[in-house]
């Protein structure tokens, strides 16, 4: 899948699901869990907290895209570097999302053909990330700022896709969307680590489909 084809699957399917700190087999069974709930995108984030274990969220990547590949999309998350876009890469990630608006990793993500998002707040950040060259433009904590904070902004910034992500669950999720957001992301409202070490996929599965029809995706 090529950018352009990725940018219109974001905009047609509209939640992106955020997983931290699961990795291996456990985040496979995850991934398939969200596939059966409708869910099609799926962000895997580095812990900047420990970047010694890096390569747990690169060998992961790798794995999914080996495993479910051809019915998923995967991407990296919390990417603040450039040399973390090209791991992301390196492990078949397809885009990027950061959780701030640095130019040089908006730049060096569209150069190796994968779909950027980074993080913004204020209009400034918003129009900066944009004019960098990001696709998308994940406002965040989008919970804290709400739903008028959207409509606020969609004014002045009327063309550029925005996210809405930080808060964001199955109950809440159609305000952004009513509101103007082309899409959410989703995380520990929806890949729940505890119910991940429990085994209870199902309910992973459920809260994905209940989130797929919120948002109305295609």
């Amino acid at each position: 899948m090529n950018r352009e084809e990725l940018k219109e699957l974001v905009l047609k399917k509209k939640v992106v699901a955020i997983v931290r700190g699961i990795y291996g087999e456990d985040c496979i069974k995850l991934a398939e869990a969200l596939y059966r709930g409708g869910i099609r995108l799926m962000e895997v984030t580095f812990d900047q907290s420990r970047p010694e274990a890096f390569c747990r969220t690169t060998d992961t990547l790798r794995a999914l895209v080996e495993k479910l590949g051809d019915r998923m999309v995967f991407g990296a998350g919390t990417v603040t570097s450039v040399q973390l876009v090209s791991a992301a890469k390196n492990a078949g990630g397809s885009f990027i999302v950061s959780p701030d608006t640095k130019p040089e990793v908006i730049r060096r993500t569209v150069e190796l053909d994968m779909v950027s998002m980074p993080g913004a707040m204020t209009p400034t950040e918003i129009a900066l990330a944009y004019e960098s060259g990001a696709d998308f433009v994940k406002i965040f904590p989008a919970g804290t700022l709400g739903a008028s904070y959207f409509k606020a902004v969609r004014g002045p910034f009327s063309q550029i896709p925005l996210l809405a992500v930080g808060g964001v669950n199955e109950v809440n999720a159609a305000e952004f969307i009513a509101a103007g957001a082309v899409g959410v992301g989703v995380g520990g409202n929806l890949a729940k680590k505890a119910l991940v070490e429990a085994g209870e996929f199902d309910k992973i599965e459920e809260t994905a489909r209940l989130l797929v029809e919120a948002v109305g995706a295609n």
